[in-house]
């Protein structure tokens, strides 16, 4: 198996609550109790899978919680078993402040079954408002309808919300004690480059590692790697990567020894790069030690630009293959590295990974093309049900992730992008065989290197985000849902061919609202944050939305539908007819979570 940070995974917790009055009472909701303690922990096992794939695991209370020594009793046990996300369930009424879970960092929710024999839905009231009075946010899970006593079945609606809460919750507890590696400094002056470990401290429970771009060079000059994975890495590029048209003008281009050169630069360099993040022990056979030790990295960012690319290679293709879902190693689960350092959206990548457990598309949010541009500029008219206004033009030098070319398909043959153990060998294959990979322009990458070149196939639902960092405020999340689109050859030729043409192109239309940011398509690129964005596979809003809110970051732009939108149930004491401003007082109400 290739490297990776994880050696154990954060469990989720479940706490199983009851009425504690014995003589009659508990007597008879024990068991009911702790069955539906086990439902949970059966549909979650079923349901989720942590970054490697294997099931979640879940840790029950050895008893029904009916005061507060049981609920300490439960806590330790939390503790001992490395739990990180807490879950209360219950068919009843219990004794609120005495049974709630009180861990400020621990993302946590209840489910009050809605059954009118007992009144679990009058507990889940009383709880969170010791909560909310508490200042220890928590969801609130509740069926619409209600159910029979005896009724063991989870309801879709609730099974929806515990699916969310649990999947944004472990992303939360993954997250928590990594590291992110800064490889380098700051690119060209953007800001997201510009890393700021007070975010990364107070806000994800993580620590940022640093290291000079020297190390990579010091690396490759030493041969501190494996250098039989080397030579089986550098025999797979030769028989995978094909080569595309080199763009450069006939007196910059290089010679076919300085391009292979390159080749093997580039396939060191991406090596050097997962060893720094997670390790290697094959370094430590080799009389590497310290090396073989890694930075304890989730996610990673590399300057490049342009200290490092005006003398060695662009780091493209390193970002794009360790992004991906797969290498010479076979499937594996994708490493996280953000171009150019940009951390936030180095930040944003992770949170897509998580949720998903699927790769991620780093891109420049390049150009809005309104329907009349498109026009003007191919001679044909664009007609596609799902363009409104007009479409955005995602593309980047080269690291957006494999995956992105859009060959992996769902059941009913659309393209996604999936985990990499759903991902089926023939779509590797594809993969790979949609890509090319060109020289880089000298002019921008003097020390050379490689583009990527694809075309993300249209009919993928999708949803674009960034991470914002804005001063006396911190961090605001964006989120837009909608569509990659194809477009006829000749239309996305007379578009592509204005910018470089050896750079990885998606064409993305948001789903417009006309409210807001999402009046238009030309308000979304007109809104955005930043040069860059992350785009994940699926409409996921929703657990962007969930997910940022237990980190306590406000979105500011969102085209998720108010049904889907699911927040601790203290959010409503902020407001309820205006949500975003709600959501906005809430999290500078109670601050950064690990603050």
């Amino acid at each position: 198996m290739p490297p990776t940070v994880f050696t154990s995974f954060p469990k989720i917790g479940i706490r199983p609550t009851i009425d504690g009055r014995l003589g009659g009472v508990r007597e008879t909701l024990d068991e009911r109790t702790m069955q539906q303690a086990k439902s949970v922990t059966e549909l979650f096992a079923k349901e989720l899978r942590y970054p490697d794939g294997s099931p979640v695991e879940c840790v029950i209370a050895d008893t029904c919680i009916g005061g507060v020594k049981e609920a300490a009793a439960c806590a330790d046990k939390f503790r001992r078993h490395n739990v990180g996300v807490s879950l209360t369930v219950t068919p009843c009424w219990c004794y609120g402040s005495e049974t709630m879970d009180m861990d400020p960092h621990t993302p946590k929710a209840v489910w009050g079954f809605n059954g009118t024999e007992r009144p679990g839905a009058v507990y889940l009231a009383a709880v969170l408002a010791g909560h909310t009075q508490k200042g220890l946010p928590a969801f609130g899970i509740y069926g619409q309808d209600v159910q029979a006593a005896s009724d063991t079945e989870i309801p879709s609606d609730v099974r929806g919300k515990l699916l969310s809460f649990a999947q944004c919750g472990l992303a939360v507890a993954i997250m928590r004690g990594k590291s992110y590696l800064s490889m380098g400094g700051t690119s060209m002056g953007i800001a997201g480059s510009v890393v700021d470990p007070s975010l990364w401290e107070k806000w994800f429970g993580m620590r940022v590692e640093a290291i000079d771009m020297t190390e990579i060079a010091g690396r490759m000059l030493k041969g501190q790697f494996d250098p039989a994975e080397y030579e089986k890495a550098l025999a797979w590029v030769k028989a995978n990567c094909a080569e595309g048209k080199d763009y450069n003008s006939p007196e910059s281009r290089r010679s076919r020894e300085q391009i292979d050169a390159e080749w093997e630069d580039s396939v060191k360099m991406t090596l050097i790069a997962r060893d720094l993040m997670v390790g290697n022990p094959i370094l430590a056979e080799r009389g590497f030690g310290e090396q073989a030790l890694g930075h304890n990295a989730i996610v990673a960012g590399f300057q490049g630009q342009r200290q490092w690319t005006d003398h060695f290679p662009n780091g493209d293709f390193m970002e794009a293959i360790l992004n991906s879902s797969f290498d010479w190693n076979g499937k594996r689960a994708p490493y996280m590295v953000a171009t150019e350092n940009d951390a936030l959206n180095g930040a944003g990548m992770l949170f897509g990974w998580l949720l998903t457990n699927s790769a991620q598309i780093f891109a420049d949010l390049r150009t809005y093309w309104s329907c009349s541009a498109i026009e003007q500029a191919s001679g044909k008219k664009i007609d596609h049900p799902l363009v409104a206004d007009g479409i955005l033009h995602l593309i980047n030098s080269g690291p957006a992730a494999l995956d992105g070319t859009g060959e992996q398909t769902d059941s009913n043959g659309s393209p996604v992008m999936k985990p990499f153990w759903d991902i089926a060998d023939a779509e590797v294959d594809k993969c790979l065989r949609a890509t090319t990979w060109h020289p880089s322009i000298t002019e921008y990458f003097p020390g050379g290197g490689w583009s990527t070149r694809y075309r993300t196939k249209g009919g993928m639902p999708a949803t674009m985000i960034r991470l914002n960092l804005v001063d006396g405020l911190g961090p605001a999340l964006q989120i837009a849902e909608g569509h990659t689109i194809d477009l006829p050859n000749d239309i996305h030729d007379a578009l592509d061919q204005r910018t470089n043409p050896s750079w990885p192109t998606t064409w993305f239309a948001p789903v417009i609202t006309g409210e807001g940011a999402f009046r238009s398509t030309y308000e979304v690129m007109n809104h955005w944050g930043a040069n860059h964005c992350v785009m994940t596979c699926g409409h996921v809003g929703h657990l962007y939305l969930t997910l940022a809110s237990m980190l306590r970051i406000p979105v500011s732009m969102h085209n998720v539908s108010e049904n889907r939108v699911f927040r601790p149930s203290a959010w409503r004491a902020f407001g309820t007819a205006d949500l975003e401003g709600a959501d906005f007082r809430a999290c500078a109400n109670y601050g950064p979570l690990y603050s």
